[in-house]
Formats: structure tokens, sequence, C-alpha cells
């Protein structure tokens, strides 16, 4: 019925992104490494263990220019190398230089809102904005009919997906909510729409807002959700060029 287009991680929550070309998924968790860290605020409520919600976090819906941040992580090395059109980079261990990471990104952040305190983590999973352990999952002809309501090509990457699938109708990943995806050798049961935020609305390099898409969504769509949550139901690899198939 399709096939996975593109593998996406964003390792710190709303700071940065890579692609990938496969991906070892393991039942009930997240993408390895996808939102593995997060960056508290002035105000955060953060108990050092579990999820949190993301009011909780720095992200891009309150701090558009973060939408400008691209990412580079090292597994092995523990380290992930950052970088902005106007920051330059820098590469750092997350766990123990949240100090250098915040002065960094600093400059990006509004004086008159939160600022950056540090990084977290959660113990056994990702900081995804759902509160179950989810994987995101995209589809491109969903996003060229989005481009056709604009007028314009527009970036992908402001979707901020994990999978992203080609050949497959404009919004039928909808009609998948309570059913079985297998993509590769995993299995994911698509859970429910991603209800989008401002953070779509800025540009993945300038981090400025340029488009208006939650409008175009409501007002050529009527809904503002894009793209699907699942959850992995079977271990397997994924790659990019895998078949995609709803059971």
């Amino acid at each position: 019925m399709g096939a996975v287009a593109e593998l996406w991680r964003h390792p710190i929550k709303s700071h940065g992104r890579e692609t990938l070309d496969a991906v070892e998924f393991t039942a009930g968790a997240c993408m390895p490494w996808d939102r593995h860290w997060a960056v508290t605020h002035d105000a955060t409520k953060f108990d050092d263990t579990g999820w949190a919600h993301c009011r909780n976090f720095m992200i891009g819906a309150r701090t558009p220019a973060l939408a400008g941040i691209w990412a580079a992580f090292d597994e092995d090395a523990v380290q992930i190398t950052l970088r902005h059109q106007d920051l330059g980079s820098i590469t750092f261990d997350p766990d123990l230089q949240s100090d250098a990471f915040v002065d960094w990104v600093a400059p990006l952040c509004p004086h008159d809102r939160t600022s950056p305190k540090a990084i977290i983590k959660a113990a056994d999973r990702g900081m995804t904005d759902s509160p179950f352990p989810s994987v995101s999952i995209m589809n491109r002809a969903s996003h060229a009919a989005v481009e056709a309501a604009i007028g314009r090509p527009v970036e992908q990457e402001r979707w901020r997906a994990n999978i992203w699938l080609d050949g497959i109708d404009p919004w039928d990943e909808f009609s998948w909510m309570g059913k079985t995806i297998r993509l590769g050798e995993a299995e994911f049961e698509i859970r429910e729409p991603c209800v989008r935020c401002l953070h779509t609305a800025a540009n993945p390099v300038s981090g400025a807002r340029d488009v208006d898409t939650l409008g175009v969504l409501k007002n050529s769509f009527g809904h503002t959700n894009f793209g699907v949550y699942a959850v992995v139901t079977k271990s397997g690899h994924v790659a990019t060029g895998d078949q995609a198939q709803v059971l």
C-alpha cells in the first residue's frame, strides 16, 4: 500500500532533528533516543522520573526560534551536536554538560518568556507529546495537500515526524485509528491523531513564523490535525524503502 520514505528522531525535545536510514523498534517503547531529553524552564514541574506534559519544557510553540536547530547524535559517545544558522554549532554530552548547552541556546529565547534551565530525561521513555510512549507517523500526500492549500512548497520538517510514508492517499492515515500497520519487520497500533501547535508555523531553517499552518488546516480541511500517534506492538527493524501495510 505504501512505503517508508523517511525516518527522523529528535534527541532533545524541540531542540533539533536528524534523519536515519534504519531503526530497531522495541514493543512498548518510543523510537530509540527520540525526545530522550527535554529542557526545563523557570516554571517546570518534573519529579525526575516519569513523563511530564510539554508545558513543563522549552518548546517551539512558545519559542519559535528553536525550530531552526538541527541535530546529529553519536550514540556510542553519547554526544550530540546541535547547529543553528545564527549560533553556529555545539557538541556536548546532554547528561554532563547541561550548562554549556543552556549558554549556547539562550540567545534564541525571548527575555520576556520562560528561559532554559537544564536538560533532564525520564527514567524509562522519551518525552513525547503524548502521555503514552508514541511514535509519530505522517503521510507525504497529506503534506502535499497542505502545500496545495497554502499555494507554495512548505518544509516537511515543520511536522516533526518520526516516520514519513509515501504512496498513500491524502489523509488516509486518519482512517487507521485502532488498526495495526506493519512497517518492515515492526508493527504499530494507531492510537490517535496528532493535534498540531504553533511550532509548525516556524521555519525549520530561520525559526521565524512564516506560515499559518493551523489556519490552513482549519480552513481548508476542518481540523488542526496532522499525522497520527502509534505504539509499537511488535519489535523489529524498519528502514527507508520498507513496505507499509495496514493489517
